[in-house]
């Protein structure tokens, strides 16, 4: 009786939001949430909801636990029903949702609290949502408008076939179908933020893109489409088709070594063009190939020791220009263990640890340098600067603790006086006390 009277409430107030209209999720609108968008796929969310079983009894509620509940809506990392009604909430909304067994717990039910094949009650508020964060700076956003089909996703090396649409404000700059290699965006004059987001797409999504600086269009900006430096922009991308290019385990030697050559040589011209960021992923490329190789004679592990070595070479100095300095000694550190000796790596490293502040390993790095290389003026020089930079700090410290130093010295001034006045508060014998001390 009372499921029928709840269902009955729910049919004359409530508005179907499954998508094949089935009933499985009606929802209730308790108050009405703020103008604006809703959510979309991906996004993160917050809420606070509870959750009651048709007679009213409770079995959960995120308020009683003093926290807010998160998770990235349309996902499928919780309830179907929740993913369903979410997306059609806006924020600030209060709602309930009368959930049908399959868009809850189904025939299983859930031990202790729900029977198995009941329908369930959710009153729900919706306090935030914002985009998924696709790179770990934050600087790339994603919200997907329309999910693609399966699983599969573009990798570095696929070909894809794309429509984009990039805005600046509201002015649209770019419309246009292209296709491009997934690591090599940049030849099609594709931002870094749309090209590293296409292995987190599927066939036929349709995704907003909000791209910082540095993964739109830089300190340069983009005198083709009139974007001045450091402006942030989004883009519109609909991925219509990829072919994906082979994985490491899928291609044998002689591929990868050909392989090889070809994105050793589109690195270098990256490097060329002060593109970093696309040469990283290129070096990248070579190291997940060959690192793990040996090869069937010396002659051939020679070869691939070379191209790992150079690889994180060349990986250290694109770190140095992007001011990663972390990943420059962590490229060096792993060619230094290969080879003690090598010059470019000491050096680089030197650089990175002088930057870090790190001064006194920095300066063994340099002079690790002269005993390889006696002749290497730069290092010299850097070594020079090194040992300038450590007077320097010394200097600073000496200056700090004199400082320090001298504010405990006029605290304890203060505190010796005040104890005197305390003790003989009047002058005859605080004049006494000082003659007997004398």
């Amino acid at each position: 009786v009372v499921s029928g009277r709840v269902r009955s409430v729910f049919t004359a107030k409530g508005i179907d939001v499954t998508p094949n209209k089935d009933q499985g999720v009606i929802k209730v609108v308790k108050r009405q949430g703020d103008n604006g968008d809703r959510p979309m796929i991906g996004d993160k969310v917050t809420l606070h909801y509870t959750g009651k079983l048709l007679s009213g009894k409770k079995f959960d509620c995120s308020r009683q636990r003093k926290e807010p509940f998160c998770f990235n809506v349309g996902k499928g990392q919780v309830l179907k029903a929740w993913d369903i009604g979410v997306l059609s909430m806006r924020r600030g909304e209060v709602c309930t949702l009368l959930c049908k067994p399959e868009y809850a717990y189904g025939s299983a039910g859930n031990p202790d609290k729900i029977p198995p094949n009941s329908s369930v009650v959710f009153e729900m508020e919706l306090l935030n949502f914002e985009g998924e964060v696709l790179s770990e700076d934050g600087g790339i956003i994603r919200r997907i408008k329309v999910k693609g089909d399966g699983y599969s996703n573009p990798n570095d090396g696929a070909n894809v076939d794309v429509h984009v649409e990039g805005r600046c404000g509201d002015r649209l700059f770019d419309c246009r179908d292209v296709s491009f290699t997934v690591g090599q965006g940049e030849d099609k004059g594709i931002p870094l933020g749309v090209d590293r987001a296409m292995d987190k797409m599927q066939k036929g999504e349709c995704c907003l893109l909000q791209l910082k600086p540095k993964y739109g269009f830089g300190n340069e900006g983009k005198p083709e489409f009139k974007i001045g430096p450091d402006k942030e922009i989004a883009y519109e991308v609909t991925l219509k088709d990829f072919t994906r290019a082979k994985e490491s385990w899928e291609m044998d030697l002689s591929e990868k070594l050909e392989l090889t050559a070809a994105v050793k040589s589109k690195g270098n011209q990256y490097v060329k063009a002060g593109r970093y960021h696309q040469a990283v992923i290129q070096y990248q490329r070579i190291i997940s190939w060959l690192e793990l190789e040996c090869g069937s004679g010396m002659e051939q592990y020679k070869k691939i020791q070379d191209y790992v070595m150079t690889a994180h070479l060349n990986l250290a100095l694109c770190f140095l220009r992007l001011k990663e300095f972390s990943q420059v000694v962590d490229n060096c550190n792993k060619v230094i263990e290969q080879d003690a000796s090598n010059e470019k790596a000491l050096y680089r490293r030197g650089e990175a640890r002088l930057l870090r502040n790190e001064y006194n390993l920095a300066l063994l790095d340099f002079q690790r340098v002269l005993e390889v290389n006696p002749s290497n003026r730069a290092a010299r020089g850097q070594i020079s600067k090194c040992q300038n930079k450590m007077k320097e700090h010394q200097a600073q410290e000496k200056m700090i603790y004199a400082n320090m130093f001298q504010k405990f010295a006029e605290r304890d001034s203060k505190v010796c006086k005040h104890s005197l006045r305390h003790i003989f508060p009047f002058p005859l014998l605080s004049f006494v006390y000082r003659e007997r001390l004398g």
